[in-house]
């Protein structure tokens, strides 16, 4: 039974889909705080569900042994080191759409109330103050919005302004003209945004591309008077810069509801007139807290017990309907790995994956990610789906993927061509219409193998006496064939052998059997059938 620890403050409807899908729950709300506590216990767990409270660190990784998997209830997952969960095979996961709406309405509230200066004339009137002249605010129709970001959030957010009248510019690397159009908008780049924006809100994620995207430079582009929203992502504005345009009247306003630093007892922003603050309240709603805490606690369920990948920030998607079907390719794509790893021990410089037929219109990322997986494992048993890609870059691996339309007599199969310095591996694998996995071409001969548990792999020229000497080395070392397949290229041309043995091959056999001078290759294989 999978075992969870929730160590932020969930619901208890999301506690309660943990144990009713099976799966062992500790629910620990104020866990997260104690950083020292966290490290002692986490390597119990399979699964670590968290909001912002919970720090997994680096240290906190490094003493999860069984974590698979760590859910964010919410998007931001600043708080996760994502690099080292990668190296550790740990996948992390968000919810990027259960508090969207909140946080596009949030934006919405924060541009009403800097155009409007309501908390001002709030604290005013609360003070027994009649200042109805000094509050003198702008309508939002007719005003041109200028979205830095167009993607879940951000769109609502377009939506919702398009509603209220106002001209919507968008600046997005990553939105199309169609899509523009679709949604009504005019893109734009970023500073054509920033010259024509009576406001401007942004909604892209905090990146070495965006960190300081509205810098002083750039907030000297904008438009004078110009009102700033951000409930994105501290750091995506220079506050220091922002505070001088404020004071000097280029920009007539700001509302923030996220800081550089968080949480933000000082800000250069802070006590600034027109300037409306918020403690990171964009996600803050009933019904968003409630929605992706239980969207969090199905995603790990899901993961847990199906193998299904949603949301997943440092791995492909996999939905529970490709998991079923993709579960034998994937098991393929890992042996075809496995199998050129083991016979591999010198660097390696490429690796190149061949989809063919039915399997190339599947989810090639998450097969790419079990083949090289597969590769990985014969010098590091300890990586998986997740940490072995950022391995391979690590190390300098190219890794390339080509899909073709079927060709040969199998509807689909995959093919590994892997490349060092020395020589050039090849293999190749289908799946049969009993689910079971299959060699099909080794060394571009045609063969017919199953894959088994234990098996000894022989390449020779092809001559008279091979399986002879093969049966009776293992005979007189007491060693069982429990089967075996034969390939050759062409009669007295290379040729191969696979043993299914009922258990791994004393040293002393392969040396006999090299030996004899016979074969060019004698490699006992591990596979993991279960």
């Amino acid at each position: 039974m999978p075992k969870v620890l929730v160590s932020d403050k969930l619901s208890e409807t999301a506690v309660q889909i943990f144990r009713d899908r099976g799966i062992d729950v500790d629910f620990e709300p104020n866990l997260g705080k104690d950083k020292d506590r966290l490290a002692e216990v986490i390597g119990q767990y399979d699964g670590l569900a968290i909001r912002s409270a919970t720090k997994v660190t680096e240290k906190i990784l490094a003493c999860a042994d069984n974590l698979k998997v760590v859910g964010r209830a919410g998007i931001g997952t600043d708080n996760v080191d994502k690099a080292a969960a990668s190296k550790k095979g740990v996948i992390v996961m968000n919810t990027p759409f259960g508090n969207m709406i909140t946080t596009a309405e949030h934006a919405i509230a924060m541009m009403f109330a800097v155009a409007r200066q309501i908390p001002e004339a709030s604290a005013s009137t609360h003070a027994g103050k009649w200042e109805k002249s000094k509050f003198m605010g702008v309508e939002l129709t007719g005003k041109t919005l200028g979205v830095i970001g167009a993607g879940n959030i951000g769109g609502i957010v377009c939506d919702r302004a398009r509603g209220l009248k106002m001209k919507v510019v968008a600046y997005d690397p990553f939105l199309s003209e169609e899509r523009a159009d679709k949604m009504g908008v005019e893109k734009v780049e970023l500073d054509a945004l920033l010259a024509r924006a009576d406001f401007i809100t942004l909604h892209v994620p905090f990146t070495d591309a965006t960190a300081n995207i509205l810098s002083a430079e750039n907030i000297a582009k904008t438009k004078k008077g110009v009102r700033i929203i951000n409930c994105a992502r501290g750091g995506l504005v220079d506050e220091d810069a922002l505070a001088e345009a404020l004071k000097s009247g280029h920009v007539a306003g700001a509302a923030f509801d996220v800081f550089k630093v968080e949480p933000a007892t000082d800000s250069p922003l802070f006590n600034l007139p027109n300037v409306v603050c918020t403690p990171h309240l964009g996600a803050a709603t009933t019904e968003a807290q409630e929605n992706v805490a239980l969207q969090v606690a199905e995603q790990m369920s899901n993961y847990l017990l199906t193998g299904a990948v949603e949301n997943a920030l440092n791995m492909p998607s996999v939905t529970a309907e490709e998991a079923k079907v993709m579960g034998p390719w994937v098991k393929v794509a890992e042996h075809l790995g496995s199998f050129v790893g083991q016979m591999t021990d010198e660097p390696i410089q490429s690796i190149e994956i061949i989809y063919n037929g039915t399997v190339s219109a599947m989810n090639l990322e998450a097969l790419n990610c079990s083949a090289v997986a597969g590769i990985m494992k014969a010098t590091n048993p300890d990586v998986n789906m997740v940490s072995a890609p950022v391995i391979a870059k690590e190390r300098g691996i190219q890794i390339s993927t080509t899909s073709q339309d079927k060709s040969g007599a199998f509807d689909g199969y995959i093919k590994l061509v892997v490349k060092t310095a020395e020589r050039e591996r090849s293999i190749a694998g289908t799946v049969f219409s009993d689910g079971k996995p299959r060699f099909i071409q080794i060394k571009g001969i045609n063969i017919d193998a199953e894959v088994g548990a234990h098996m000894l792999y022989t390449t020779n020229t092809d001559v008279p006496g091979i399986i002879g000497t093969l049966g009776q080395t293992m005979g007189e070392n007491d060693v069982n064939i429990a089967n075996f397949t034969l390939g050759r290229s062409a009669a007295g041309a290379n040729a191969i052998a696979l043993l299914y043995l009922d258990g791994p091959p004393p040293a002393a056999v392969l040396e006999k059997l090299r030996a004899t001078g016979l074969f060019q290759s004698v490699a006992p294989l591990h596979f993991n059938v279960a």
